[in-house]
């Protein structure tokens, strides 16, 4: 059997099992739909917890009991998100969820943090034409990211690991640790 058989799948299908991808119609309208529905929660009234609660519900993947996510927030889709109980976003959370992003219970996730799934390829010419690809974030229960954290495409975060404000963390974080700087490193075990 050739290696050169033509690739079928929409492009959706492949942006879904994290394989290149050039962003096409169904994905601009996917796209659309969510960003309606990241600006209906976007504007919601700060004081109105039930209206806030089932946006946010019509707006992610999955979501825990007692989580609170501070407007405003900006994602990509937003069905690939999935947030555990007892979490609590603050304001200005960029959550690019091209690939999965899976968020446990009791995390602490500071102002302006970014979760980057998306990723471009090196080559000049492919990113020319709009190729992309992602990869999932996975981060672990009673996390603690400190303000405008950057966290990039194929983390994991492993639980009880603080991360401190302004990391960029580009590489996977074992369990109960404190990591700083850019890039993110680990400074001692918690």
């Amino acid at each position: 059997m050739s290696n050169d058989l033509p690739d079928l799948r929409t492009m959706r299908e492949r942006m879904l099992a994290g394989q290149p991808y050039v962003t096409d119609s169904e994905i601009a309208a996917m796209t659309a739909a969510a960003q309606q529905r990241m600006a209906a929660y976007n504007a919601c009234d700060p004081t109105d917890a039930a209206g806030r609660r089932g946006l946010l519900e019509e707006l992610l993947g999955e979501v825990g009991e007692e989580v609170e996510v501070r407007s405003p927030v900006y994602v990509d889709h937003g069905d690939r998100i999935s947030i555990g109980p007892r979490t609590f976003v603050n304001f200005g959370l960029t959550a690019l969820d091209v690939a999965p992003i899976t968020i446990g219970a009791d995390v602490q996730i500071g102002p302006h943090v970014q979760l980057l799934t998306p990723t471009h390829p090196l080559d000049a010419q492919q990113r020319k034409d709009k190729w992309e690809s992602a990869a999932p974030i996975t981060i672990g229960d009673n996390v603690w990211l400190g303000g405008g954290v950057i966290v990039c495409p194929g983390v994991t975060i492993g639980d009880n690991t603080v991360v401190g404000a302004g990391a960029v963390v580009v590489s996977d974080l074992p369990a109960g640790v404190l990591a700083v700087g850019q890039p993110a490193k680990v400074i001692r075990h918690l």
